[in-house]
């Protein structure tokens, strides 16, 4: 089924501000802490939350979605359908109106000029764009006049809403990053920590890793918005910090991504100063295991490339019993509670893709041996399962969290249970989720056996999240480590069957495609091992109202709405 789709323009945004505004910046300072430090403002230019979080208080899609997945129009006057034209009727392009008067925070009017150029920011081969797959399927992006975008399509797009939808697809200021294509976007220091953009604040330092302020952008379309002068988004410590800083102490007004245990929340609730909300959307906590060779004997450059296949992770048998040792129940009991439930899927939501598959939710222990024994790992004098001179020994790397540290500790018992030796690795958050090309330790460069961590997809079209993992989206030095498919999956079936995606209009062909590229990611390959189907959840001040928590786009998809508490 097509994603509902909210059809006003410009009168759909009172729908999310039920309170009125007195005056723009009248509420003063607002203060965001989120543990996980943003590296970057460019979004092309790193697949982690955080920095789609701190990105989308200044730069905007064409549209974004609503808490309840219904699309409304952002930089766009309205989205496009079959109905209005925006859409046509061979489904092979979708063309977008921006609004009128929209400025950019310099005071230059947005126009179709600067939507294009994102695209071909984006595309260009050399960038190593983190996004690229929103823009699967696209031939191309042409401005029709001033306010006037085509975005073509290689075969007929039953759902075109993917390239400018969503956070994860903001337009970017061709004046500003017209010199930062290709091989030099990650070059351009001053562009990527302070773009020029459209939303209700514009950015006036930036520290890498630390700090981020913000104050009002003067130009924003809506005289009354934002109610907050400035901005601070503040980083790292880690989550019980951040979330205490909110519900404990008051000293912040919202701590992002409360991964924390539930008796801990209800702890720090208990001070009567706020509350962790959450929401539903796509997020799975997951394990990708590294189907590349992370050796550190092989030359830089040859390490995790989908050219060196693993020693032993290749070996169906050995990712199916990885999977079969966990016992994903005790995990969301300890992890998350109410906030999340165990899953066997990739894509969780919407139904139609989810797959039914729930033979990984129980736990088999005695499986997983004799699965292991049938295929020739014997264990050793050392108790470590060995096959050829190869061990069965990995490094399980993450991002420092006090779930996932527990996650990590209960799932090395389990794998040493099978006869696999498991050392376990933490890093920074902040570093994991950085994309920085030159560090060793992202999840992008992928420099151990298994990795473990969640993001999500916005909207309700999987589609590209999908899509992420064909042959030729494996990060590695010819696209700057930011490539999309992290566990080095390649398979020429899985391929064919996205391409088969961009041509299917039947909703329920859709989903049953959806279903089984899920299953060969999961069930067929565990080249991803889903553990948590997990709610989005954030700590929010009692002195903030219209705050709406959004599984399906940017936590501060409407921070142009939120106001301070009268008293």
């Amino acid at each position: 089924m097509r994603l509902k789709t909210l059809m006003l323009g410009a009168t759909s945004m009172a729908l999310m501000a039920p309170a009125a505004f007195a005056e723009r910046g009248s509420d003063g300072q607002l203060n965001i802490i989120m543990w996980q430090a943003p590296s970057t403002m460019n979004i092309y230019l790193s697949g982690g939350t955080k920095e789609l979080i701190a990105s989308s208080a200044v730069l905007e899609p064409l549209a974004g979605a609503m808490p309840d997945g219904t699309l409304y129009p952002r930089l766009a006057s309205e989205i496009p359908t079959l109905e209005n034209g925006g859409i046509a009727e061979d489904l092979k392009s979708v063309t977008w109106k921006l609004r009128e008067g929209v400025k950019w925070s310099d005071g230059s009017p947005l126009t179709a000029d600067d939507v294009v150029f994102t695209a071909q920011y984006c595309m260009d081969p050399t960038g190593g764009c983190a996004q690229l797959a929103k823009f699967e399927g696209v031939e191309k992006v042409e401005a029709v006049d001033p306010l006037t975008v085509k975005i073509s399509f290689i075969a007929p797009q039953p759902d075109p809403y993917s390239a400018f939808v969503g956070a994860q697809a903001p337009v970017i200021q061709k004046a500003q990053f017209e010199a930062c294509i290709g091989e030099k976007a990650p070059t351009c220091t001053d562009q990527n920590f302070g773009p020029i953009g459209t939303g209700p604040f514009r950015v006036t330092s930036f520290k890498t890793n630390d700090v981020i302020t913000f104050d009002v952008n003067p130009e924003y379309r809506d005289a009354a918005k934002p109610a907050f002068s400035n901005l601070t988004i503040k980083g790292g410590g880690d989550a019980a910090a951040a979330a205490r800083s909110v519900l404990e102490t008051g000293e912040f007004d919202y701590a992002w991504n409360t991964q924390l245990a539930p008796d801990v929340i209800a702890g720090m609730e208990a001070a009567g100063k706020g509350k962790v909300q959450a929401a539903f959307g796509s997020l799975v906590e997951r394990i990708h295991v590294n189907l590349s060779d992370p050796s550190s004997s092989l030359p830089e450059g040859e390490r995790s490339t989908i050219d060196n296949p693993h020693p032993f992770l290749t070996d169906p048998a050995v990712r199916k019993a990885l999977s079969m040792a966990i016992d994903r129940e005790l995990l969301v009991e300890i992890g998350y509670g109410a906030a999340g439930q165990p899953t066997c899927n990739y894509v969780p939501a919407p139904a139609a893709w989810a797959s039914d598959n729930t033979e990984c939710l129980t736990q088999d222990i005695e499986g997983a041996k004799k699965l292991l024994e049938d295929a020739g790992w014997t264990v050793g004098g050392d108790g470590i399962r060995e096959k050829d001179g190869k061990k069965l020994s990995l490094v399980y790397q993450t991002s420092v969290n006090a779930v996932r540290q527990d996650f990590q500790a209960l799932i090395k018992q389990w794998w040493q249970d099978i006869g696999i030796a498991t050392e376990l690795k933490t890093i920074d958050a902040s570093v994991f989720f950085g994309g920085d090309a030159g560090s060793p330790d992202t999840f992008q460069k992928f420099y151990a056996d298994v990795e473990m961590f969640a993001d999500n997809f916005e909207g309700g079209n999987p589609a590209p999240y999908l899509a992420k993992f064909t042959c030729d989206k494996a990060p590695g030095p010819g696209n700057q480590w930011q490539g999309e498919n992290i566990s080095r999956f390649c398979d020429p079936e899985f391929d064919k069957l996205i391409a088969e995606m961009g041509t299917t209009v039947d909703p329920g062909e859709r989903g049953k495609l959806g279903q089984r590229l899920n299953e060969m990611l999961t069930k067929d390959s565990n080249a991803i091992i889903p553990l948590v189907y997990r709610g989005t959840a954030s700590a929010v001040s009692n002195s903030l109202a219209n705050v709406e928590i959004n599984g399906w786009d940017s936590e501060l998809w409407n921070i142009a709405d939120w106001t301070r508490v009268k008293q």
